[in-house]
């Protein structure tokens, strides 16, 4: 791939590797970018900014890996400062996004904490408000998901840690943070295809999925008249260490994302520019709705 790959017209189809470079590989929840073979495209090399979030100040959960990394440099290379949360145990991937950050001449800084905790989410948000003076775009998107086939394997534990880390968290972080959000800021969560078509295996994960979505849309009419706006990105097969730290089982690692129209995976790169058009003021008029970044597996 060229340096340009995402701004010269091609074949969507064959831009990036279609799933028979994945083998099959295993690594422990949470799962590390710096172990991922093939490495995904955070758009470290392709991703060039225009000035679209100049002078905005982003906090974005999850922001050490796969998706959440990709949109932690877009929006530096936009202009933005941003805070990015981890779990301590992925601290060497979340250095490497603060050095992208940086380098892109932003402010980055990063709070690592366990976010089913609800203490753990007001601390960060405070933090994140004082470092950066305000937070004006926020992106809740750490998540979990770990495939198990049958529901009598699902445990209430893990259902319950699911729920926390994806749906609980959000609300936590997000009631938190609103206070500190001028008139003009947006939110942005990161619901799934798994909302509109989930996948045998993935109960907990997909009901919260729906929560999300749901979340998202009454949210965005709670706030609009604060002049703050809610919207989500659902995304489809993204190669991220989610996916064999448990999120999907081995025999499946090799087919990953085979099945969607364009025949491939997603890079988190593909991502990214959904989420910068959302904190954006080009999509004043958007709010309430799901940008879905699936491979064609389209939303209802």
């Amino acid at each position: 791939m060229s340096e340009n790959d995402q701004y010269t017209m091609q074949n969507p189809t064959t831009q990036y590797p279609n799933a028979d470079v994945i083998s099959k590989q295993s690594q422990p929840e949470p799962g590390l970018d710096e172990n991922l073979a093939p490495k995904a495209d955070h758009g470290e090399k392709t991703y060039k900014g225009s000035g679209r979030l100049k002078g905005r100040k982003a906090l974005i959960t999850g922001g050490d890996s796969g998706i959440g990394r990709a949109v932690a440099i877009a929006f530096a290379r936009e202009g933005a400062d941003v805070v990015i949360n981890y779990l301590p145990e992925e601290a060497t991937d979340a250095e490497d996004v603060l050095t992208e950050i940086k380098n892109a001449g932003q402010k980055g800084v990063g709070i690592p904490c366990d976010i089913t905790d609800e203490e753990n989410c007001k601390t960060m948000v405070e933090t994140a408000a004082k470092e950066l003076g305000g937070i004006d775009i926020l992106v809740n998107n750490a998540g979990k998901q770990v495939f198990v086939e049958n529901i009598e394997d699902l445990t209430s534990e893990q259902f319950q840690t699911t729920f926390t880390t994806n749906v609980f968290a959000m609300f936590w972080i997000t009631k938190a943070a609103v206070p500190h959000m001028p008139e003009g800021a947006s939110i942005i969560n990161t619901t799934s295809i798994q909302s509109y078509q989930p996948s045998p295996g993935l109960l907990d994960y997909s009901s919260t999925k729906g929560a999300i979505t749901s979340f998202t849309k009454s949210l965005a009419k709670m706030l609009a008249g604060k002049g703050i706006r809610v919207n989500a990105v659902a995304p489809g097969p993204i190669w991220t260490p989610l996916q064999p730290s448990h999120g999907q089982p081995q025999e499946k690692l090799e087919q990953f994302g085979s099945d969607v129209p364009l025949g491939r995976p997603g890079q988190p790169a593909e991502l990214a520019p959904a989420y910068v058009f959302l904190a954006s003021q080009e999509s004043s008029y958007i709010t309430a709705e799901v940008i879905g970044v699936t491979g064609g597996n389209h939303l209802p």
